[in-house]
């Protein structure tokens, strides 16, 4: 099965932002996945979109939590099949 492709949307000096990278570096990496991160002023469809909302964690470019993510939700997250 392919592995899921994450990406955390998120901007300089957005303290949530760095507060979910740093979630991701605790959990991901324990699931044998990695995760990109994307500046969501880099892109107009993201600005457009998730400009307000940052950050946001994208699961196969569909948007899976927005804001704040804690530890079990992750998991259920990076656990739930793909569709």
């Amino acid at each position: 099965m392919e592995k899921s492709r994450f990406q955390l949307l998120s901007r300089p000096g957005c303290h949530l932002c760095d507060e979910m990278a740093v979630l991701l570096d605790e959990i991901l990496p324990t699931y044998g996945l990695a995760y990109e991160t994307c500046n969501v002023d880099e892109n107009e469809e993201w600005q457009r979109r998730f400009s307000e909302v940052v950050p946001v964690l994208l699961r196969d470019g569909t948007p899976v939590a927005k804001i704040r993510l804690d530890r079990a939700r992750l998991r259920r997250i990076v656990r739930r099949r793909r569709s």
